[in-house]
C-alpha cells in the first residue's frame, strides 16, 4: 500500500497532511455545501484518485455531489434492504468477489442475466450500481490501488438495452466516470453479442482515452482466466467459488456500512456554479446511439431470450 501510495499516487505522510488541511480549509469558506463528512477516509478517496492535486481533488467533490443533485433517483436512497435493490443484488447482477486479484484490488462481476429488465427500470439500475461503489470507495485499498471490472453479458436481451433513454444514459455513462473518484484500472467483457459490438463502441467515445485503453474484450471463460486469477472468478466464468457464495459474503459486507451510505445523502450542493467543465462537442457522439436504438428492435431481436 505505502509503495503504491507514494509511487503512483505522490502520498505520504507530509502531502497527506498537508493536503487534507488545504481541502478542509476550502470546504469550510465553501457556502455551496452543506452537511459535508470531512473524515479523513471520506477526504482522501477524493485527494488519491487526483493523486493529491488539491484544485483537482476539489473540482471531484464538486462533481461527486452534482452527479447526486442531478439525478438523485439513480444515486440517492442506496438502501441495501430497499426490497427492489435488495432482490436485484440478491440475484447476482453486480457484486465484488472476496478475494482480490494480484494487485490487490476487488473484482466486480456485473451479469446481464442477473437483471430483470422487464421488472425493473433504470432507477434501480442505477443505484445498485453506485451503492456497490460507494461502497467500495469506503475501503483506503481500494482508494489506492483501484478497481477491477468484469462484464458478463451472457443473457443480455432488447429490454437491458431499451431499459434506459439514450440522451440520459449517454450523460450518466459519462458523469459517472468524471464524478466518482475511483481508480478504475481494468476492464474485462465476456459474451458479448456481435450485435453489441456498436454500444460498447459508442461507451468508448464517452469515457477518457485512459479508460479505453484498459478495456479488454474475451472470447469466452478460459481467455478470462488467463488475465484474471480464477480465484477472483466465480464458478460460472471459470472459478471455485459459487456466485451464490459470494452473493452472501458480499451482502454481508454491504449491510455493515449500509447505515454509512445512507448518511451520504444528507450532504447537499446548492449550486454547480463552482464546477469548471471542458467544452466538448455537444452530444456528438449521442446522434450515433440514437441511430442504433432506433433499430434496435429488428437488428437485437434474434439475440434476444426470453
Amino acid at each position: 500500500m505505502r509503495e503504491v501510495a507514494e509511487n503512483e499516487l505522490h502520498e505520504n505522510e507530509s502531502t497527506r497532511e498537508q493536503s487534507l488541511q488545504q481541502l478542509r480549509n476550502w470546504l469550510a469558506k465553501n457556502m455551496d455545501i452543506l452537511n459535508m463528512r470531512c473524515d479523513d477516509g471520506f477526504l482522501l478517496r477524493f485527494l488519491r484518485a487526483k493523486k493529491f492535486n488539491v484544485p483537482l481533488a476539489q473540482q471531484s467533490i464538486l462533481k461527486y455531489l452534482n452527479i447526486k443533485r442531478t439525478f438523485p433517483h439513480l444515486s440517492t436512497q442506496l438502501d441495501l434492504l430497499d426490497a427492489k435493490l435488495n432482490d436485484i443484488i440478491s440475484s447476482g447482477y453486480i457484486f465484488a468477489t472476496p478475494k482480490r486479484d494480484k494487485n490487490g484490488r476487488r473484482v466486480v462481476i456485473v451479469n446481464a442475466k442477473g437483471f430483470n429488465a422487464k421488472l425493473y427500470g433504470s432507477s434501480e439500475q442505477a443505484k445498485v450500481h453506485f451503492l456497490t461503489y460507494e461502497f467500495l470507495m469506503e475501503d483506503p485499498l481500494t482508494q489506492m490501488v483501484g478497481v477491477t471490472h468484469i462484464g458478463n453479458f451472457s443473457g443480455v436481451t432488447t429490454h437491458h438495452i431499451t431499459n434506459w433513454k439514450p440522451v440520459e444514459f449517454a450523460r450518466v455513462f459519462k458523469w459517472g466516470e468524471q464524478s466518482l473518484p475511483m481508480r478504475h484500472k481494468e476492464i474485462h467483457l465476456i459474451n458479448l453479442p456481435s450485435g453489441l459490438k456498436w454500444l460498447v463502441e459508442f461507451a468508448k467515445t464517452r469515457v477518457s482515452l485512459k479508460i479505453r485503453k484498459r478495456l479488454t474484450v474475451h472470447s469466452n471463460a478460459e481467455e478470462l482466466c488467463k488475465a484474471i486469477d480464477p480465484e477472483c472468478l466465480p464458478q460460472e466464468l471459470g472459478g471455485r467459488m459459487s456466485t451464490e457464495e459470494m452473493l452472501n459474503l458480499w451482502k454481508c459486507e454491504l449491510l455493515e456500512k449500509r447505515e454509512t451510505i445512507l448518511k451520504l445523502d444528507e450532504i447537499t450542493l446548492l449550486t454547480d456554479c463552482g464546477i469548471q467543465c471542458k467544452k466538448s462537442a455537444k452530444l456528438k457522439n449521442v446522434a450515433h446511439f440514437l441511430k442504433h436504438y432506433e433499430c434496435l428492435e429488428g437488428s437485437f431481436r434474434k439475440l434476444e431470450i426470453d
